[in-house]
């Protein structure tokens, strides 16, 4: 008879959960400094980012999608036999299709038609049950869509609804907040963020504020109702998000598509940093906030986050620019 003995790695392998749970890999990412596009501003302004393309999924949208399931598993919303169903302009999709797969649960999803080709590519390699709808109604389209499916068979899916689900923004402020604070060492003067869903915003800003009261908070999002910055709502022609608080932010910025596309540009070329336009757009509203820093001859430190990198948005003509 032959007797098995597990090896000291093998043990640690069965135990250890990260080395087998996607969901554990979620969060912790690292903050960039900048060498070129920040050339211009003084010593004691600096600008930093969160590299959330290093979550699992590509994306910060894992933090948020994470925690909308956990939350639902915990509460009993969603269980075995349910799928889950919500709207999206793609890396929130992504996210629940890896967190889904990773649990054994269906995924369908609603997304405007326009959304970028890597993204659908993505989402078919997971098995998602896609939907696609208007374009020129962008993400409201798709979310009006999801809202009558939910409603018909309320039996059949778990509607994670991002927009309106506060486990979004608590995902946020028990990990991205918290994360900036830590890797600033309390020195984070402002916090830069684009509008979405506007989870990262609300909830890593809420849990900046309770570190520090003088700590600004500052938004980002298109400057017209019609714009090129996937991911990002302008708030005013928008369907608003239940979570969105409109006078949360001390200071609000708006960007244009073309500046985004711009900067894209320079922080691939100038900083080795391929990042997504919502990036880009976050990183322009940075920049203003240390700029204006600096003509203050005010010292700081402004940290923006990075929602993705470019990988699935090579397909657009600018990056041939």
């Amino acid at each position: 008879m032959t007797t098995l003995v597990k090896t000291e790695l093998e043990s640690e392998i069965e135990t250890d959960d990260a080395a087998r749970n996607i969901e554990r890999q979620i969060g912790n990412t690292p903050l960039l400094s900048f060498r070129r596009v920040t050339k211009h501003l003084p010593a004691d302004v600096r600008v930093l980012a969160k590299a959330e393309w290093q979550n699992p999924g590509g994306s910060v949208k894992d933090r948020a999608a994470y925690g909308i399931i956990r939350s639902a598993e915990a509460n009993g919303a969603l269980q075995r036999g349910k799928t889950i169903l919500d709207s999206t302009s793609g890396n929130t999709g992504i996210a629940y299709a890896m967190i889904g797969a990773a649990k054994d649960y269906r995924v369908k999803l609603f997304l405007p038609e326009n959304v970028s080709p890597e993204r659908v590519a993505i989402l078919r390699a997971y098995d998602v049950d896609l939907v696609f709808t208007d374009p020129l109604e962008g993400s409201d389209g798709a979310i009006q869509a999801v809202q009558a499916l939910a409603a018909r068979e309320p039996d059949r899916y778990f509607y994670a609804d991002q927009y309106g689900n506060p486990a979004n923004w608590q995902a946020h402020y028990q990990g991205t907040g918290a994360e900036i604070w830590r890797q600033t060492k309390g020195q984070v003067t402002h916090f830069v963020a684009g509008l979405g869903t506007s989870g990262t915003l609300m909830g890593a800003g809420r849990r900046l504020k309770e570190h520090s009261a003088d700590v600004r908070i500052v938004s980002v999002e298109p400057d017209s109702p019609f714009h090129g910055l996937e991911g990002l709502k302008h708030m005013e022609s928008a369907i608003r998000p239940a979570i969105f608080e409109a006078n949360f932010a001390d200071m609000a910025l708006s960007v244009r598509t073309e500046e985004a596309h711009a900067m894209a540009l320079r922080l691939a070329r100038e900083e080795g940093y391929l990042v997504g336009i919502s990036s880009a757009a976050a990183m322009i509203g940075a920049l203003r906030v240390a700029e204006g820093l600096a003509e203050r001859e005010q010292s700081g430190t402004v940290v923006t986050l990075f929602p993705d990198n470019a990988y699935k948005y090579l397909s657009e003509a600018f990056w041939r620019g």
